[in-house]
């Protein structure tokens, strides 16, 4: 029997181990089987290249809870180690990498991710366990070893008698630490961790009913036969080539990551690529709402199938964290902390490809199949939205793929609307207006007028509209989004031949002063124009610039002096060729106010305006009108 003292100079590193290593102690499961798949792929590697000369077969990774005896096992059938490997790999290699990580990380540890890099990843057992114990035997033809450590810096190292090749962690778990004694704890765990790991992870047995005889009779009972309970999955969707798997693959995949999802996902991307770094995985829209949700924990980040973190910002472009899936990378800095994540040149490089990739998808789906694209926009337009306001990459590629919907379900790329338009919504100064509506219902009465005008109207109906415009508007010369409500139609698009006006200009000033008797100046700006005289009397309007404003200091940034705070401003548009404005010029001072109170709320219940007490008065008031 060897003992020894493990050559470190901190006289008793595990308790630093405990405090410093990880700040969730539930991680030592995930380092342990982690370092045992690893053990198996290194032994396929070594047999592939016959430098093994032992048979790979079929091994498994089995972890066995003992709860009488309070202990874990960890047991895989890999490579194994030799006594002499024990000393060097456990007792020397990970010790000085504990020496080192305390040196560099003594003050943000808690913050340092995965301990891996340090060959530490066994001694994050110390942090449950009070005593562990390994019992090992090489594929090399020598005896097996027993190593034993009650989380001093004494060890014990003896031969043992086990036969079978490969190695068996048995952790005696800490009075602090009986959770880990749980089979739910522990298949929570291995499922959270290890849910794709490659190497196939038995965690206890299950009942599998035997195939009916044929000639069974009709008083047959289904006999059972115990098998093992694998916990994971190690041929993952995304370790295979794109060409070996079905759209009912993909779809199965995505059930498999989010159980608790019952809609299937829109459409997927198959990432897979080699140069300059490695990087697999699968990218799923899912349906969307209109809210700009950013779902930071979708996306599911794996180290070569060893989950990581759902936390991937800086890794994934911002405006994808909308959408569902699972990146595999062995080249992430997954070692240290995020912010030296988010400053590192590979992360870079790696968001700019998933953009690209991404953008490259979905110009393929919109060339292949628009018709099946359009029907899809609004389940997935603000995330495309999102992406070319936040990512120049993304938005250099937008144009062949994002669509701008007429109220009645045109579809027009922005190259393809400037076109559609330009005749028809070409302004006196040669500036191309874009007539958009936010709401269909709510400004109707606009759209119909422009309509009817020959105007095609656009429905842009993201919150992050105004954001939106204000960059296609800064990077498109001569082209202006206006939305249909912000004034009167021809104000809209102002061309060169006005209507002319039935009041002289002296009727027009009575008119506008009638008017602005009766209503708040806190709230209207009067205007009087010459329209149509069929178009409607009173119009209220509400300038883009204050509106566009107002919305983007809503929905972040662009809020100047607090746009956010002003008080709600309109423009009180009065038609002086409708009948009404002649009407309004004769009439007595009590008729003004009726008429200029009962036209008003038309107006705004045009607008979607009125409401409350207001509503309740107009339709009392309008009953008693046609009684």
């Amino acid at each position: 029997m060897a003992t020894g003292k493990i050559n470190v100079s901190v006289e008793n590193i595990f308790p630093l181990i405990k405090k410093f290593l990880y700040s969730d102690h539930e991680i030592f499961l995930r380092e342990l089987v982690s370092n045992a798949t690893d053990a198996t792929l290194k032994l396929k590697h070594l047999t592939g290249i016959g430098e093994a000369n032992v048979e790979y077969g079929f091994p498994i990774i089995e972890v066995k809870i003992d709860k009488e005896a309070k202990k874990l096992h960890i047991i895989d059938q890999g490579l194994g180690m030799t006594a002499d490997e024990v000393e060097k790999y456990i007792n020397q290699v990970a010790f000085s990498g504990a020496e080192e990580f305390l040196e560099k990380y003594k003050d943000g540890a808690k913050d340092a991710g995965i301990i891996g890099h340090f060959g530490l990843g066994f001694y994050s057992a110390f942090m449950v366990a009070e005593k562990v114990e390994i019992i090992t035997k090489s594929f090399k033809d020598e005896p097996a070893a027993h190593w034993t450590c009650d989380g001093s810096p004494e060890f014990t190292l003896v031969p043992h008698d086990k036969t079978e090749r490969g190695t068996e962690i048995i952790l005696h778990i800490a009075e602090d630490a009986v959770e880990f004694l749980e089979e739910h704890r522990i298949g929570e765990l291995l499922r959270k961790y290890n849910k794709f790991m490659p190497i196939p992870i038995k965690f206890g047995t299950r009942k599998e009913a035997l195939p009916k005889p044929e000639d069974a009779g009709d008083d047959y009972q289904t006999e059972y036969m115990e098998v093992d309970h694998i916990i994971n999955n190690p041929e993952p969707a995304w370790t295979k080539q794109p060409t070996d798997l079905e759209d009912e693959d993909y779809q199965k995949f995505y059930r498999e990551l989010y159980p608790m999802q019952f809609e299937d996902p829109l459409f997927h991307i198959h990432l897979n690529v080699d140069y300059p770094f490695n990087l697999t995985g699968i990218l799923y829209f899912p349906k969307m709402s209109q809210e700009v949700q950013m779902q930071k924990d979708k996306i599911q980040l794996y180290q070569n199938q060893v989950f990581v973190t759902d936390n991937v910002e800086g890794i994934v472009p911002e405006f994808l964290g909308m959408l569902r899936g699972v990146i595999d990378s062995p080249d992430i800095p997954l070692n240290v902390s995020r912010s030296y994540l988010q400053a590192d040149g590979n992360v870079k490089k790696i968001s700019n490809y998933i953009t690209r990739k991404v953008a490259d998808k979905l110009k393929a789906l919109f060339n292949e199949n628009r018709e099946d694209f359009e029907q899809k926009w609004n389940d997935i337009k603000i995330v495309l939205e999102y992406g070319m306001l936040t990512e120049p990459k993304f938005y250099e590629k937008a144009g062949d793929f994002v669509l701008y919907p007429t109220v009645d379900g045109t579809y027009f790329t922005l190259a393809e609307l400037k076109e559609a338009i330009q005749d028809v919504q070409t302004d006196k100064n040669g500036k191309l207006v874009v007539l958009y509506a936010s709401n269909k219902e709510q400004q109707h009465s606009y759209i119909d007028i422009a309509k009817e005008k020959g105007y095609q109207v656009v429905l842009l109906d993201s919150p992050i509209v105004s954001h939106l415009i204000q960059k296609l508007e800064a990077d498109n010369e001569k082209l202006t989004f206006v939305r249909v409500d912000a004034d009167h139609i021809d104000k809209l698009i102002e061309k060169e031949d006005t209507t002319p006006s039935k009041l002289s200009d002296e009727e027009r000033e009575q008119l506008k002063g009638i008017v602005e008797n009766h209503v708040p100046k806190t709230n209207y700006t009067v205007q009087v124009e010459a329209m149509e005289s069929t178009t409607v009397p009173f119009m209220i309007t509400q300038p883009e610039f204050m509106r566009r404003m107002k919305e983007m200091s809503q929905t972040g940034g662009g809020g100047m002096m607090g746009f956010g705070n002003f008080p709600e401003m309109y423009n009180l548009v009065i038609n002086s060729n409708a009948e009404l404005a002649s009407k309004l010029i004769q009439a007595d001072a009590e008729t003004q106010e009726a008429l200029v109170k009962q036209a008003l709320d038309l107006a705004k219940i045009a607008q979607g305006l009125l409401k409350g007490e207001e509503l309740t008065a107009f339709v009392k008031r309008s009953f008693e009108l046609i009684q």
